[in-house]
């Protein structure tokens, strides 16, 4: 079923699903185990696979109005995307699931951030903002009181 050529490219995708919330507070493991499975079977690379939210829904989806928001990362060779989408439409416990594919420029922090390893690099001060600051440090000069004749 999967393309694993060594030569096949594959592409980054953020992918959205929409999970029976009962279903996942039954059984956690379940549903995304099962995606994750069939990601890997479509010759797919799993990076991250995590609960985004659980709420309620706007209109009833397959007789169900909560969800469980569930986002998954994985690089996939394009050509398996169609097959894939038709395999979790018609699975049971999936509600709706959508693929974006990633700009290559964002795939990395996108990665990260999912993971939770983001590093957060503060910007240098500029030599007149480190002035400034040093300036609002300094303690203020006592106010020199004028001598009254009376």
């Amino acid at each position: 079923m999967a393309d694993n050529t060594p030569g096949t490219k594959k592409i980054a995708y953020e992918g959205m699903f929409i999970f029976d919330a009962n279903r996942l507070a039954r059984d956690p493991q379940g549903l995304p185990g099962e995606v994750a499975k069939m990601i890997e079977e479509a010759g797919g690379d799993l990076e991250v696979s995590r609960l985004w939210e659980e709420r309620r829904l706007a209109y009833p989806i397959k007789g169900q109005r909560k969800g469980a928001y569930w986002i998954t990362y994985f690089h996939l060779p394009p050509e398996q995307v169609a097959s894939l989408t038709k395999q979790f439409e018609i699975k049971d416990g999936i509600l709706r699931q959508l693929f974006v594919r990633l700009p290559e420029s964002l795939v990395q922090p996108i990665i990260e951030h999912a993971k939770g390893t983001t590093v957060v690099e503060e910007p240098e001060a500029t030599e007149a903002e480190a002035t400034k600051a040093a300036e609002d440090e300094k303690p203020a000069e006592p106010a020199k009181e004028e001598a009254t004749a009376s």
